[in-house]
């Protein structure tokens, strides 16, 4: 196959991911965020560089988000939201990081693909998203990509869509969020 035959693949793959999502979960998420204070988003490898970009366009949009392990990140405390992306709801830091933040008494919500893992047990709000876990023997999703990346694409289309129902919610566009854009670069 051809690199755009593979392209095309991948992308017939993400449409076919749309349907296996609820919006129910999904708005909850979004209502979720709305009714926090502080907003802190987790995730370890490559689904951690989709909680990163998420954060970013939180950011953009005047909410005070931030990321899990960064110098600038503050404490976490009961009017606040943690979203944890992750495919398996079985890695052991972000589990201690959900047993942290129950222990405190915030609102916990995972993006995964098993809402019975740990992590999805621990959560308030569970977001199942289709994907084959990095070991494809387990899972019912068939992709042709590698490990995870169908879930770790998903997640990052996911979070932009959040993003954008919250734009709707808020009455935002992108001219008032690109006045928060980093200037310095």
């Amino acid at each position: 196959m051809q690199t755009t035959q593979y392209l095309a693949e991948i992308i017939k793959e993400l449409s076919r991911s749309v349907d296996l999502i609820s919006d129910e979960e999904a708005e909850k998420l979004v209502n979720g965020i709305l009714e926090s204070k502080k907003i802190f988003v987790a995730g370890a490898g490559r689904s951690g560089f989709m909680a990163k970009s998420f954060a970013m366009r939180m950011m953009h949009m005047g909410i005070d988000a931030y990321v899990i392990g960064e110098t600038v990140t503050p404490n976490f405390e009961k009017d606040d939201i943690l979203i944890i992306g992750s495919g398996s709801g079985e890695t052991k830091s972000l589990v201690s990081m959900a047993e942290k933040a129950k222990s405190i008494g915030g609102t916990i919500a995972a993006v995964t693909i098993f809402p019975e893992s740990t992590i999805g047990q621990l959560a308030d709000i569970t977001i199942k998203l289709p994907g084959s876990p990095k070991d494809q023997s387990e899972g019912d999703y068939k992709t042709i990509q590698p490990m995870g990346s169908l879930f770790e694409q998903t997640l990052l289309l996911f979070y932009d869509a959040v993003i954008l129902r919250f734009m709707e919610k808020k009455g935002l566009d992108s001219n008032t969020m690109y006045g928060r854009h980093a200037n310095l670069e």
